[in-house]
């Protein structure tokens, strides 16, 4: 008990310091809203043609970005991150977009807490959780309703590559099936915690002997 308690108040330590940068919010490809908006007209007033400022972050607003990214001499990813967005608008990046910070928070306390529960295969509650289940579970005390299995989570929210992962993001693996069949909830510094039928609900490493090769992808709901 001792030991997890540790393990709690390092993790809180890290989340309060350093995962905040990683947990930074970007504009996007998917990315939807006014600030988008606005973002591809000042696009097209630089003569970067991000086409229509419909709202839409959209291949046509990636191509825009990138080419205005390589006029800066930024790395030219397509993203829209706190440079880009200060060369591009001549300001910080909205405070709104410092991701959904407190929703992280409350869902990676919330899946720590569970953490030594054991693996119940269909189970939903603290009393014991298969991958799904527990995923569902921390998400729903947040406000955020995941639908039941692996791969119907997989298909919700928007897809993250490796390197963009943040906090939060949820995660997959194909363990048993083919495709999404394991879930779990990124936590930062490549580890990611879920409900294993070997250990119950563990912090692991996204990169260790079984998980790596077993990666299918993430999706992120917040």
């Amino acid at each position: 008990m001792q030991k997890f308690f540790g393990l709690v108040v390092a993790f809180c330590l890290f989340f309060g310091t350093t995962t905040l940068v990683h947990a930074a919010g970007t504009f996007e490809v998917g990315d939807q809203g006014p600030e988008v908006a606005a973002i591809q007209t000042q696009l097209n007033n630089l003569g970067f043609n991000a086409g229509s400022a419909d709202g839409d972050f959209g291949n046509l607003t990636v191509n825009a970005v990138k080419a205005f990214q390589k006029s800066r001499g930024l790395e030219a990813d397509g993203v829209i991150g706190a440079q880009t967005y200060l060369a591009l608008m001549g300001r910080d990046i909205p405070a709104s977009r410092d991701s959904s910070t407190a929703s992280v928070r409350r869902v990676i306390q919330t899946s720590l807490r569970y953490t030594g529960v054991p693996y119940v295969f269909g189970g939903t509650s603290p009393s014991g959780f298969d991958c799904s289940g527990f995923t569902r579970y921390v998400f729903a005390q947040s406000g955020i309703y995941l639908p039941r299995t692996a791969d119907e989570q997989f298909e919700v929210g928007r897809p993250v590559s490796y390197s963009r992962l943040q906090p939060g993001d949820l995660v997959f693996f194909s363990t048993y099936a083919s495709g999404a069949s394991h879930s779990g909830i990124y936590i930062g510094d490549d580890k990611f915690i879920s409900a294993t039928s070997s250990s119950g609900v563990a912090i692991t490493s996204m990169n260790s002997s079984y998980w790596g090769p077993r990666y299918v992808g993430a999706r992120r709901v917040m």
